[in-house]
């Protein structure tokens, strides 16, 4: 994949967003592993702007991992500053799963319970509607089906 071409701008924007990151991917003395790429992948997937520490001394080196992490990823090189370097890459977008089965969540429906006397002011109660439940007429919470009852316990009663 070619690296991502940004404005000055842009890339002055980046720089800006990931002064308060700390660096997700460590790469160590083995150098640039399929482990690190695969590693440095998953964090571009999973928040886009990256920061990545190298414990190497060797500027030449740095500076090529950055280069090949660039290329292969598919990222843009934001900032080499001593041993950090800091990549981006836009996120995709991501599926919202619809669930079918999902029952209606809690309503609140504000109520007046006027007074028997004529002249006092009606009371507002607020009431909590979960989704197997439904409000009546008169203001009372119910539920939307009969609580099913066995043939044993009706016999009972």
């Amino acid at each position: 994949m070619p690296q991502i071409q940004l404005t000055p701008a842009q890339r002055k924007e980046h720089r800006a967003l990931a002064h308060h990151l700390n660096p997700v991917v460590m790469v160590g003395g083995d150098g640039l592993t399929a482990a690190v790429k695969k590693e440095a992948d998953a964090a571009l997937n999973a928040h886009g702007l990256i920061k990545i520490r190298v414990f190497s001394d060797d500027r030449p080196a740095r500076e090529a991992m950055l280069q090949t992490l660039t290329d292969e990823l598919g990222a843009a090189p934001i900032q080499h500053i001593g041993k950090l370097l800091v990549l981006w890459r836009p996120m995709p977008e991501r599926e919202k799963s619809v669930d079918d089965d999902r029952m209606p969540g809690p309503r609140d429906f504000k109520v007046l319970k006027y007074s028997k006397r004529g002249g006092q002011r009606p009371e507002v109660k607020t009431l909590r509607v979960l989704g197997n439940q439904r409000l009546t007429a008169g203001g009372q919470v119910k539920r939307s089906k009969p609580k099913q009852i066995s043939v044993k316990k009706q016999s009972q009663s």
